[in-house]
């Protein structure tokens, strides 16, 4: 397998790592808080390690796993370090009530990074439709992503396939925006009846 680095030590980052490492990757995690991080890196096991918060990462793919609010100033502050990269982008930008989303059409969170992040990177949207606790069970699941350049949407489709996942392409960076009204559409679901042990999926017939 591969090193995985996530920026961020918040729940997302320990149930993603915690997956990824159970499926044999090597997960470095980048946090402000370091004895946070080294704290999940204990958690995960499985040689999960801590590296410096704006160093260029150890993984050729990167989760953003921190607030949307704080998504693009985290990529603006690690620049040239994440030059070549695959930035995956799990943010949902909802608004206070979560009846809404504060992005509009073509200024997604995964947008506004590809804005600020350096040369050579590119930006794919995951995981962001799938509830926390639903990936922490490890079970197979669907995952829609959409981005940036073919070669990174396939390394992504690829890690998620090993996560024993099915990845579902729903296009380019422009459909990102989409992908966070999916968020928003499985949050709707859930606090109105259908619970929050649900996941979003594809039926082919």
């Amino acid at each position: 397998m591969t090193t995985i680095s996530i920026i961020g030590s918040g729940n997302m980052a320990a149930t993603i790592g915690t997956r990824a490492a159970k499926h044999g990757h090597t997960v470095e995690l980048m946090s402000r808080d370091t004895a946070k991080a080294q704290a999940l890196a204990d958690r995960i096991g499985d040689g999960a390690t801590v590296g410096a918060f704006g160093a260029r990462p150890a993984g050729d793919i990167v989760i953003v796993a921190v607030l949307y609010t704080g998504a693009v100033d985290v990529v603006t502050h690690y620049g040239d370090a994440l030059a070549g990269k695959i930035l995956v982008d799990i943010t949902n930008p909802f608004n206070a009530d979560a009846s809404g989303l504060v992005t509009t059409p073509g200024k997604s969170v995964s947008q506004q990074i590809a804005a600020v992040a350096p040369e050579g990177a590119h930006v794919v949207k995951a995981f962001n439709s799938i509830f926390r606790g639903v990936l922490a069970e490890d079970e197979p699941r669907d995952v829609f992503f959409a981005g940036d350049g073919a070669e990174a949407k396939a390394r992504v489709a690829a890690f998620l396939e090993s996560l024993d996942m099915r990845p579902l392409d729903a296009g380019g960076l422009e459909m990102t925006h989409a992908l966070e009204w999916a968020g928003l559409l499985l949050v709707g679901l859930a606090a109105n009846g259908a619970g929050f042990d649900i996941a979003l999926g594809a039926e082919i017939l």
